[in-house]
């Protein structure tokens, strides 16, 4: 059948994490318009042409170009991953301050040009940037996505799955909360198919509970990891933006831990969070709220409360 709705995005920021989403695009042939923005427009030029040397190869037709702004008029997704990232001695607020001064500069200009899709953001820290990308565009909240911690659920299934020898898509676990170091995982709502990681663990020869904890841990401290071994971490978060991509263009419903805003759920309002969420064609359409125990909740709401109080402090 033929395929008679055009697939565009526009990505801003053509650094290693905006360059891996962009192969990523390529090879799972997510769209048939992609248009690369930056600062440098000679950067930009070379990365479509590198990008457009491997068409022949991949499964489709994309078109890929360096382009402006104005190219945002009919795009269905912008992604965002421009931004500065963090100097030595630089604080974590004033590294949000400058990126905030940046977002403002881009997103001028793509909204002047009547953008109406949706805004993928990849920035960090993302779920403060998200709120900044809500709060400046006056988007409705469900076409403001941040990439949450998508990646970081990723990162926990694949070592459930290796520490049970089960294949990853088969177990059903999410990382919550801020993209950083208050994130959690709700292990009351952890399965292997249809049985509670406690059960499957009990069952388990040499599995105790405190191998879950470090199986957290791991997933909380991956990031910092790979950065000391190799300075910075893309394919990892540019694989998770492709899914969030493919998920979108294929109006799947599927649940994802994306970055969505809290506007009652788990007793939260106001915040940017990654929580399991139904996305689509429309963006974010649903937040799920898991039945998670007290203790859960509350670190669910200390991670709020981390996100606010950075807020305020931006503010």
């Amino acid at each position: 059948m033929q395929r008679t709705e055009k697939r565009k995005i526009v990505l801003v920021g053509t650094g290693m994490v905006g360059m891996s989403y962009a192969y990523a695009v390529l090879n799972q042939n997510l769209c048939d318009e992609l248009v690369l923005i930056d600062i440098n427009r000679q950067k930009a030029a070379g990365e479509a042409m590198d990008l457009n040397h491997g068409v022949a190869f991949s499964g489709g037709n994309m078109e890929i170009y360096a382009g402006e702004y104005k190219d945002c008029r009919d795009a269905d997704l912008v992604v965002l991953t421009a931004g500065l990232p963090q100097k030595e001695g630089q604080t974590r607020l004033e590294l949000l301050k400058e990126n905030r001064k940046i977002f403002r500069s881009i997103l001028e200009p793509i909204l002047e040009n009547d953008f109406h899709g949706i805004f993928l953001v990849a920035t960090n820290p993302v779920d403060i940037m998200a709120k900044i990308v809500y709060e400046i565009s006056g988007f409705p909240a469900e076409r403001v996505i941040g990439t949450g911690t998508a990646l970081d659920t990723a990162r926990l299934r694949y070592l459930l799955g290796e520490k049970f020898m089960i294949d990853p898509r088969n177990m059903h676990a999410y990382v919550m909360g801020e993209h950083g170091d208050s994130e959690f995982v709700p292990w009351s709502q952890a399965m292997m198919a249809t049985k509670s990681i406690f059960d499957l663990c009990s069952e388990t020869s040499d599995c105790h509970f405190q191998e879950m904890l470090e199986i957290e841990e791991e997933v909380r401290v991956s990031a910092y990891k790979i950065i000391e071994a190799k300075k910075a971490t893309y394919y990892g978060i540019g694989m998770a933006m492709a899914r969030i991509t493919k998920a979108i263009f294929g109006n799947e419903y599927s649940v994802l831990t994306v970055s969505a805003l809290l506007q009652g759920e788990y007793g939260e309002k106001g915040v940017f969070i990654g929580i399991p969420c139904v996305v689509n064609r429309n963006g974010i359409v649903k937040i799920i709220e898991l039945s998670i125990s007290a203790e859960e909740k509350q670190r669910l709401h200390m991670s709020c409360e981390t996100l606010r109080n950075t807020s305020r402090e931006l503010e």
